[in-house]
């Protein structure tokens, strides 16, 4: 993991703010989800991507019954 030497304190509700530079950089744009991950005593963000929930796949998503699938799976379980 890259440090960016920047420090943000958390605030009364819990919340911290993501430098207007570092959500350049990762072009994470206002409204945008952001995914929580823990890794062991880490707390990790990433941008929300939807994926297929059969092969991780996040290129032509359908939806299905609340499910996000890939255009190849959906094939594969006759949904196309």
């Amino acid at each position: 993991m890259k440090s960016t030497g920047i420090v943000r304190k958390v605030d009364e509700l819990g919340r911290i703010v993501l430098p207007i530079e570092l959500r350049r950089t990762m072009n994470i744009d206002v409204k945008d989800a952001m995914e929580i991950y823990v890794d062991g005593d880490q707390i990790v963000l990433k941008k929300y991507e939807p994926s297929c929930i059969f092969c991780g796949s996040a290129k032509d998503i359908i939806h299905y019954k609340s499910k996000n699938v890939c255009s190849t799976c959906a094939h594969e379980l006759g949904l196309r």
